[in-house]
């Protein structure tokens, strides 16, 4: 994925060492995952789908990663369990544990949005009923959560930790090489698999329109996956897109300059707008899944959100633009993108707003505050 939140395993590991406590980390996740220390039960990284059409293919690999897990749980019992994100799978891991095991702990990190959204007339999980501790990344989630009774910590989000100064203007062109008289749009379409059938064509015609009417705009496209390598590639081609792709495994190297290059995005919705939006480059974020799930969605869970953007959602206000579903118009963005990258006023409005939504983030240390409190409830 271009962007994610990994649990900080070396804050975690780091205070272990400090209290002299042996710490084994197994999970179900990806290659950073492993890389940082894990030692994974079963590489989920590329089973994740939004919707029922689209959960189809991968109910098989689900269904074996979940039994590895069993396995594992009944042969080598938890001394404690980190549920990270991903609602659906990790509400269902959370009541088996504390069924299976009442007395270990379970806490939750970046646990649903449900401050934000709702399923039905009262749209909330059993969360509070599984969890010893919520690790909350928002203010709204830590207040949302509290007041049903549940035993909150605001922590802050984790993109602060991460957040460095990027490479100049100008080294950012030499590196990526462009000219002082281009402009970069990025185009970041998925982290799932189906996103690149129902997003990335769309911002692709968006793309070309640009380009007809502004040549200078060069587009690159963040890889990430290396299964998506090629599919992006070939799609680049097909639009007659003026750009590249940067390949997956290059993207971690080459993230800074991209931040620091860029002068507008089309963003799927997700953590990426966050991070877009702590290197204040402006944005417009779109969603698109079948119809079917969308039918679904509406009629049958009633799902209701305000905005689809974290960055709207916290600031609640239209900051940036967003499109969803029907909405999700190559002339609607065309018209935003060109609004954006030619009207000075309406990218400093998003700076602006930027600046108000990193005040609502916390204060650097997350990773280390967070790590902490999990080693509380080991001891």
């Amino acid at each position: 994925m271009f962007t994610s939140i990994v649990f900080p395993f070396e804050a975690l590991k780091t205070n272990a060492e400090k209290r002299k406590i042996e710490l084994d980390i197994i999970a179900l996740g990806g290659k950073r995952m492993r890389e940082a220390g894990a030692q994974l039960i079963s590489n989920t990284s590329s089973i994740g789908a939004i919707g029922f059409l689209e959960a189809l293919p991968y109910v098989l690999p689900t269904l074996n990663a979940q039994s590895k897990l069993d396995n594992y749980l009944n042969c080598s019992p938890p001394d404690a369990v980190v549920l990270i994100d991903y609602m659906g799978p990790n509400i269902r891991l959370g009541l088996k544990v504390k069924n299976k095991f009442p007395n270990v702990p379970i806490i939750y990190y970046i646990a649903p949005q449900e401050w934000a959204w709702r399923l039905g007339d009262s749209g909330t999980t059993d969360l509070i009923s599984f969890t010893d501790k919520i690790l909350a990344i928002f203010e709204e989630e830590a207040k949302f959560y509290s007041n049903k009774g549940g035993n909150v910590k605001f922590v802050g989000h984790p993109m602060l930790d991460f957040f460095r100064n990027n490479p100049t203007r100008e080294e950012s062109f030499e590196k990526l090489g462009l000219t002082s008289d281009q402009k970069l749009m990025l185009i970041i379409p998925a982290s799932r698999k189906q996103e690149l059938k129902y997003i990335l064509p769309t911002f692709l015609k968006v793309a070309k329109l640009i380009q007809e009417k502004d040549p200078s705009i060069i587009v690159l496209i963040p890889s990430g996956l290396k299964e998506f390598d090629e599919i992006l590639n070939n799609a680049l081609h097909e639009y007659g897109v003026s750009g590249r792709i940067i390949l997956s495994d290059k993207v971690d190297d080459i993230k800074p300059f991209l931040f620091s290059a860029a002068h507008l995005a089309l963003a799927k919705s997700g953590t990426i707008n966050m991070e877009l939006a702590l290197n204040s480059i402006p944005q417009i974020v779109g969603y698109k899944v079948s119809r079917v799930t969308a039918f679904f969605a509406r009629y049958l869970l009633r799902f209701n959100v305000k905005y689809i953007s974290p960055v709207n959602l916290l600031l609640n206000k239209m900051l940036i633009p967003e499109f969803i579903q029907e909405d999700f118009k190559v002339e609607k963005i065309f018209d935003e993108a060109l609004k954006i990258i030619e009207d000075k006023s309406t990218r400093e409005d998003i700076t602006i707003g930027y600046k108000k939504l990193k005040d609502k983030l916390g204060k650097p240390g997350v990773t280390d505050r967070a790590a902490k409190d999990i080693l509380d409830l080991l001891v």
